[in-house]
C-alpha cells in the first residue's frame, strides 16, 4: 500500500507526513521542485497485542503502509502540464491524500494570497484531470490509426477499447474524475498500466489550526472520502514520548490521535484489511484488499503456500477472544475448515494447510 501525500505548497503537507510517520524531514517551501520523502510504517492494531498476550510469540509483527510525502504541484501543471519526473512518481501511488490548508499564519503565506481550501481543491483536480485528458487524446489517436491499418488485433477489441476511451474522454471533459465512472474488471485490468491520476482513490484531508473547526465543505465523487486533522498539534504530539503524549492528550482533553483515524482511513479509502497468523515464533497482521480468497491470502504470506493450498484453518479475532483461546474456539465450533473459495474476512485468524 503506497499512499502519496500531495496539496499545493505550504499546505502542511510534510507536516503531516512527520505527523504520521513520527519523523523530521526539514518543512520548507518547495514549488515547482520535486521532492519526495518515503516512509514505511506500522500500522497501529490492538489487535495484534491481544493476540500477542494470549499465545506469547517471539515477536509481533504489525501490517505495513508507505506514505510519500511528494512535492512539485504548484498549480501551474494546468498550463505546462505536469513534469515527467513528478509525473512518475505520482502515477507509482495506489491512492492521494490531498492536504487542503485551512489554517491561517501571517508568516507563512499562501501562494494564492488567501486560505481557500475549495479553490486549492478544484485547483488540483483541475491538474489531474487535464493529465488524464491528454494521455487519453492520446491513446484514442494511437487507436483510430491501429483500427485503419488493421493486421494486428481483433478489430472487435480495438472497437471496445476506442468505446472505453471515448467514455473516459467523454467524463474528463465534463471535469468528472475517472473514479465517479464504472467499470467492469476487465476495463480496470485493462487501464492498470496507464497510471490514471483521476482513477485513483483519493482521501481529502483538511489540515486545520488548533480548535479550528472541520469547514463543511461536499466532495460528491467516488472511492473518495473527507477527513481533518490539526497538522501542527499531532506533529508536535508524534516527537513525544508515549508517556508525554498521554499527558498532552490529558491536558487538552484529546481521546484518540486523528492520526490513528487517518491510518484506519487509508486502509478504508484502498479497500484493504487484515488477517492474522499465529504461532510460537511470530503473531502478525497480514494486508489484502477486500474481496481476497483464502489462496491468494496464503500467497501474501508465502507462494509455497498459495501453490500448495488445500484448507484454511479459520476462526475469528472476536470468537477466539470471547471463548479465551484456539481449544477453546475449536470446542465450541468456531474453528473451521474453509476451502478454496473462501474470502477471507478483517479479524480472521488463519492457519493454511498445503502441499506441495
Amino acid at each position: 500500500m503506497r499512499l502519496g501525500i500531495i496539496g499545493l505548497p505550504q499546505s502542511g503537507k510534510t507536516t503531516i507526513f512527520n505527523a504520521v510517520t513520527k519523523g523530521n524531514s526539514p518543512i520548507s517551501i518547495s514549488a515547482g521542485r520535486v521532492q519526495v520523502n518515503t516512509a514505511v510504517i506500522d500500522v497501529p492494531d490492538a489487535r495484534v497485542d491481544r493476540l500477542a498476550e494470549i499465545f506469547h510469540p517471539r515477536k509481533s509483527i504489525y501490517a505495513k503502509i508507505t506514505y510519500a510525502d511528494i512535492a512539485g504541484l504548484d498549480g501551474s501543471a494546468g498550463k505546462s502540464g505536469i513534469s515527467g519526473s513528478l509525473l512518475n512518481q505520482l502515477t507509482q501511488m495506489d491512492g492521494f491524500i490531498h492536504v487542503l490548508r485551512c489554517f491561517e499564519d501571517a508568516n507563512v503565506p499562501h501562494q494564492e494570497g488567501s486560505v481557500d481550501p475549495v479553490r486549492d481543491l478544484n485547483m488540483m483536480d483541475t491538474e489531474f484531470i487535464l493529465n488524464d485528458l491528454v494521455f487519453v487524446e492520446r491513446k484514442l489517436e494511437r487507436l483510430a490509426d491501429e483500427r485503419r491499418k488493421g493486421g494486428g488485433r481483433d478489430r472487435a477489441q480495438i472497437d471496445r477499447d476506442i468505446h472505453l476511451f471515448e467514455r473516459m474522454q467523454e467524463a474528463l471533459n465534463k471535469e468528472t474524475p475517472l473514479r465517479d465512472l464504472e467499470f467492469s474488471q476487465d476495463e480496470l485490468v485493462n487501464l492498470s498500466g496507464f497510471g490514471f491520476l483521476t482513477l485513483k482513490p483519493v482521501m481529502i484531508l483538511f489540515n486545520r489550526g488548533e480548535g479550528q473547526p472541520a469547514p463543511q465543505i461536499e466532495y460528491p465523487h467516488h472511492h473518495a472520502m473527507l477527513a481533518d486533522i490539526q497538522g501542527k498539534l499531532e506533529m508536535d504530539m508524534a516527537q513525544l514520548s508515549a508517556e508525554d503524549a498521554q499527558m498532552f492528550m490529558a491536558e487538552y482533553g484529546i481521546s484518540e490521535l486523528s492520526l490513528n483515524r487517518m491510518i484506519k482511513y487509508s486502509y478504508d479509502l484502498l479497500g484493504q484489511h487484515s488477517f492474522f497468523t499465529i504461532g510460537e515464533d511470530e503473531c502478525r497482521a497480514w494486508t489484502v484488499r477486500q474481496g481476497t480468497l483464502a489462496p491468494e491470502a496464503a500467497g501474501t504470506i508465502h507462494t509455497d503456500l498459495q501453490k500448495g493450498f488445500i484448507r484454511a484453518e479459520v476462526v475469528s479475532y472476536d470468537d477466539l477472544i470471547a471463548l479465551g483461546g484456539m481449544n477453546e474456539a475449536k470446542a465450541k465450533g468456531k474453528l473451521r475448515l474453509e476451502g478454496k473459495e473462501y474470502l477471507v474476512k478483517d479479524g480472521d485468524i488463519l492457519n493454511i494447510r498445503f502441499n506441495i
